[in-house]
């Protein structure tokens, strides 16, 4: 039984080690692809195949055409098309597309990655506005997004603060405090006036009316007594001899002497 278990485990390792060995002395090295039977060597990144390898030549590869690229060694027929950094993505170029790398894009201001590839940015979104009544803990970067906290009682923000900022305290001004704040205003504070400087105010503005209608209404009685002067100056002021009254006159008297 013993000798039939260890002859068992020798063949088992036997052909593992046969299958290892098939496997390592067959297969193409790691820079090197397999096609008819042949091991190619793979084009260099900013390459591509033109003509496959044969017993008796090398793999021909060709530089990748203008907006393709490879950025591996490898045995493509064709180059990728380099990729095109799409605004509607949220995404902008970064680093231009060249033979043997893609287009390195990054997300636009204001904006964070939620879908990266290979050190670039296929997708990004705008970065998270906070509530009033939050502060931003955390402003957001290319790969994060903004973080906000709640304020607390006695504190408040518009969500625009990078940390809440305590209510006023109206008494310490001087002042009433007219509304309370909350966690996203500002407490309202005024400064209230005293009774009786309110009424000395009004009786004031009050006298002030009164003597200013007065003085018009001297000023117009003025005017109107002075014109009623000039007119009856004028009716009773006898009218002056005309040149022709005169003349008639002395024709008159010369008739009376004869």
């Amino acid at each position: 039984m013993d000798m039939f278990l260890l002859r068992t485990i020798i063949s088992a390792v036997g052909i593992l080690i046969a299958a290892n060995f098939e496997l390592c002395f067959c297969g193409c090295a790691r820079a090197e692809y397999e096609i008819n039977g042949e091991c190619c060597p793979m084009c260099a990144p900013g390459n591509r195949v033109y003509w496959h390898c044969t017993e008796d030549t090398s793999t021909t590869c060709v530089p990748c055409p203008t907006s393709t690229y490879t950025d591996e060694p490898n045995k493509l027929n064709a180059c990728f098309p380099c990729t095109v950094c799409d605004a509607i993505k949220g995404v902008r170029p970064r680093k231009a597309c060249t033979r043997s790398a893609d287009t390195i894009c990054e997300p636009h201001e204001e904006f964070h990655c939620i879908k990266p590839n290979k050190g670039s940015c296929e997708l990004a979104v705008e970065h998270s506005k906070c509530n009033p009544g939050q502060y931003i803990k955390k402003t957001g970067t290319a790969f994060t997004d903004t973080l906000c906290a709640d304020c607390t009682d006695g504190t408040y923000s518009n969500g625009y603060l990078m940390a809440c900022q305590p209510h006023s305290k109206c008494e310490i001004k001087g002042l009433t405090e007219v509304k309370a704040g909350t966690t996203s205003s500002d407490a309202e504070c005024e400064k209230v006036t005293s009774v009786g400087l309110i009424v000395g105010v009004t009786l004031t503005v009050t006298v002030l009316v009164a003597v200013l209608v007065a003085l018009i209404a001297y000023i117009k009685y003025r005017k109107h007594k002075a014109s009623c002067s000039n007119e009856n100056v004028r009716y009773k002021t006898p009218p002056q001899a005309t040149e022709d009254d005169s003349d008639q006159q002395k024709g008159q008297t010369s008739l009376n002497l004869l």
